[in-house]
């Protein structure tokens, strides 16, 4: 779902494996960051890649690396 450049993305924890909604920010091409997992609350690393046509990629996991 859409909204002003927000789009909402589900993905699974690298830690505890739940799946957690996203709201990424489809108005900016790429971007790495930290976000805390809404369940277990362990940082992980988001990457997201958006498309010509404002599809989100997004690629999540632990900040450790694995």
């Amino acid at each position: 779902m859409s909204r002003e450049g927000i789009e909402f993305v589900s993905v699974n924890c690298p830690y505890c494996g739940e799946s957690i909604d996203l709201a990424v920010d489809t108005s900016v091409e790429s971007q790495r960051y930290i976000e805390d997992c809404q369940v277990c609350c362990k940082p992980m690393v988001v990457s997201v890649d958006v498309d010509e046509q404002g599809e989100p990629s997004v690629n999540v996991w632990s900040e450790d690396g694995e």
